[in-house]
């Protein structure tokens, strides 16, 4: 499946893309509140990528989006 977003090749990176959104959008405003990441990644075993799905909202923070091919059917 053709997406588009960003990704990353480690965990250490994707959770940075994280925070950087956090910090943009002040997110979580308190510990209490339900959200509390603006963003979230996934990790498909199969193509071996940490990805973020493009949103406008994550432009200012992370960039123009790319568009990638990942597979996220497990393998059996």
């Amino acid at each position: 499946m053709v997406s588009k977003g960003y990704t990353y090749t480690n965990v250490a990176d994707a959770e940075a893309a994280v925070q950087q959104c956090d910090t943009y959008y002040s997110i979580p405003k308190s510990p209490d509140d339900v959200t509390q990441h603006w963003a979230g990644f996934e990790y498909s075993q199969n193509d071996n990528i940490y990805f973020i799905l493009f949103d406008e909202s994550l432009l200012p923070v992370l960039g123009e989006p790319i568009e990638f091919d990942v597979n996220l059917e497990e393998e059996i």
